[in-house]
């Protein structure tokens, strides 16, 4: 069974979530959490994680994903764990932090032992720069 951390302000990244967890399969096999809901053991369940988070403002984390990262973060034992990333934001209006957040998210919990799987091509895409890019890719899925 997978995890899958969200955070969402507008409904958008919850949407994607949802269909994500279709996609594997429904409820049998990937289980959502809202992150503002969440603590760090919730995580212990998991061995493969999926994270979902918008990017908020001018580059920084959604509310939900602020407040756990400033307080919760550490407290999450990603050593063994591999973990998916996906996010949501604007490549248009805000091409110079597209989706930063994934990338602020990808770098903690890379630095805390989490193996990242799911790199995403950057063609096709307008932006012109993005914390969530390393050797040239996205660290997940880009929408």
């Amino acid at each position: 069974k997978m995890g899958l951390f969200f955070g969402t302000t507008t409904g958008k990244t919850e949407e994607a979530a949802e269909k994500i967890k279709e996609e594997f399969g429904g409820d049998d096999v990937v289980t959502i959490h809202e992150i503002g809901e969440a603590s760090p053991e919730d995580f212990n369940d998991y061995q493969n994680v999926i994270i979902g988070c918008p990017t908020w403002d001018v580059g920084e984390l959604q509310s939900d994903w602020a407040g756990f990262y400033s307080e919760e973060l550490d407290n999450v034992e990603f050593k063994g764990k591999k973990v998916a990333y996906f996010g949501t934001g604007d490549q248009v209006g805000y091409a110079d932090n597209f989706q930063d957040a994934m990338g602020i998210l990808e770098e903690k919990i890379t630095d805390k032992g989490g193996t990242t799987i799911g790199y995403w091509s950057t063609e096709g895409y307008e932006h012109e720069d993005s914390k969530a890019v390393k050797n040239g890719k996205f660290v997940g899925l880009a929408l």
